[in-house]
């Protein structure tokens, strides 16, 4: 079977970013069909491989700011690895996989340790404790601040992702997550992409509010 040029760039993409960490390269194959099918699952509409491209997309220009770039290209590879919109624990359980992962092929404690606080900085729910952190949640993010026909595109594909969930219900509670996004001081730590998408991100949040509230 002949895999799609897309596929060959992320194959290599991941390969690189394993090496770099000097991990054993048993299995790397497997894990990433393995990684790629999860963001293929047909309940996701926004969390897919789209998402991951337009992820390592902002961060490429960006990589040579953190302090461990592998460290946060694997941790991109897995943020969303487990995702079910009816569970609370897919961040931990993307971390956990990620580590188990990066254990199994040799990569040292620290490096795994680092790898799980910034999966699990992408639930989005305290500050940042590091720039590498800091680096990811805001590539994580940078769809906010994407232009207002792929922002709302974002948009349908999340209801799409919560199509269980009846309109008005859905309206309330999506509409307080984007408040929740508006009301802080800042969206984002890194200064390029906050001087690129703080205020495309904040027109975009909203003229989305507004929309919800109508």
């Amino acid at each position: 079977m002949s895999i799609a040029p897309a596929d060959e760039r992320r194959r290599a993409a991941w390969n690189a970013a394993w090496q770099a960490l000097g991990a054993r390269a048993d299995g790397l194959d497997a894990l990433l069909s393995a990684l790629l099918a999860c963001y293929r699952e047909p309940h996701r509409h926004y969390h897919t491989v789209q998402h991951l491209d337009e992820c390592f997309e902002r961060l490429a220009p960006l990589r040579d700011r953190a302090a461990h770039p592998a460290e946060v290209e694997v941790a991109l590879w897995f943020h969303d690895a487990v995702y079910d919109v009816q569970r609370h624990d897919n961040e931990a359980r993307s971390a956990t996989w990620a580590v188990d992962a990066l254990t199994a092929r040799g990569v040292g404690a620290a490096a795994a340790q680092r790898v799980h606080r910034l999966v699990m900085a992408t639930r989005h729910s305290a500050p940042t404790d590091t720039p590498d952190e800091t680096l990811l949640v805001d590539v994580d993010l940078s769809i906010l601040g994407a232009d207002p026909a792929r922002f709302d595109e974002y948009e349908r594909q999340i209801r799409a992702e919560y199509a269980w969930v009846p309109e008005p219900v859905f309206r309330a509670r999506r509409r307080a997550v984007l408040e929740q996004f508006l009301a802080r001081e800042r969206l984002y730590g890194t200064p390029p992409l906050a001087a690129l998408l703080e205020r495309p991100a904040r027109e975009n949040l909203a003229r989305s509010i507004a929309r919800l509230a109508a």
